[in-house]
């Protein structure tokens, strides 16, 4: 890819102070990028800016939640001010929550839904009346590999991920035809803090079997995508292969997940 394929592209990325949405930003900032960051963490997102700029991206750093649609549509209100037009909202903000769904408290269902479904939602909706008034746009929603096939001690987060996929299956049915895009992303397991933060929320957990894959990986995955919208974007190319054993074969599939899932340690739920 050229370093002009981004160059003037205005970008908003939700939990971009680090992982895949740092990772895309510094990755797009290479490309002349204007980049719209918003995260939680003050001190982060400045640094974040600054490798952007570094980098020889712009920088507009908004704290913000994703759970709160005020904050979405400020962010949307703040990038467009700033400038003039939003061509790409990156929905990356989640954690996860491990555990058998009968040890999964409703409060933390509660809060995995709230970040990561309706934490897409708002910012999907904060960007889509800007889309359509310039009858152009792209949404991009970083799902993960458990929204196609989930997997062992990972219900609670695949349901929220299954749920980010429904929701943008839909709305690219709605826009198709049009100059509006939707792509989902479909990352395996990725080297960034998203296992600590886990292991916060759920207590001592082992990391996952199976593929990894860096976040460097998937921040030039989304960027191709940029550059040329698909639906679907599989950073680990072989993960396409579960999705079809799972349309044709669920049964084996339940079997062959289990070895990838994570393993409970000993003395915890």
């Amino acid at each position: 890819m050229g370093p002009r394929e981004h160059m003037n592209k205005v970008i908003a990325i939700t939990g971009a102070s680090a992982g895949i949405g740092r990772a895309t930003a510094l990755r797009l900032a290479r490309d002349g990028a204007k980049l719209i960051i918003c995260a939680r963490r003050g001190d982060r997102l400045d640094a974040a800016a600054t490798e952007i700029v570094a980098a020889g991206g712009e920088a507009l750093p908004i704290v913000a939640d994703v759970t709160e649609p005020g904050d979405m549509q400020m962010l949307v209100d703040r990038g467009v001010e700033r400038f003039g037009r939003l061509d790409v909202m990156m929905c990356n903000a989640g954690f996860g929550v491990y555990g058998i769904v009968d040890h999964i408290t409703p409060d933390q269902m509660r809060k995995l839904v709230d970040v990561n479904y309706h934490g897409t939602f708002n910012a999907a909706h904060a960007a889509l009346p800007v889309f359509r008034r310039q009858d152009r746009g792209h949404l991009i929603v970083v799902s993960s590999i458990v929204g196609k096939r989930g997997v062992p001690y990972m219900g609670a987060y695949a349901a929220t991920k299954f749920a980010q996929v429904g929701l943008a299956e839909s709305l690219r049915a709605e826009v198709a035809g049009s100059d509006i895009h939707v792509s989902v992303v479909f990352p395996i397991s990725t080297d960034t803090e998203f296992f600590e933060v886990m292991s916060a929320e759920s207590g001592a957990i082992t990391r996952a079997q199976g593929p990894r894959q860096s976040a460097a990986d998937v921040a030039n995955a989304i960027a191709r995508a940029i550059e040329r919208p698909i639906p679907e974007v599989y950073p680990y190319q072989p993960a396409r292969g579960l999705v079809l054993i799972n349309a044709v074969a669920p049964g084996f599939c339940d079997r062959l997940v289990r070895r990838w899932g994570r393993k409970p340690v000993e003395g915890t739920r």
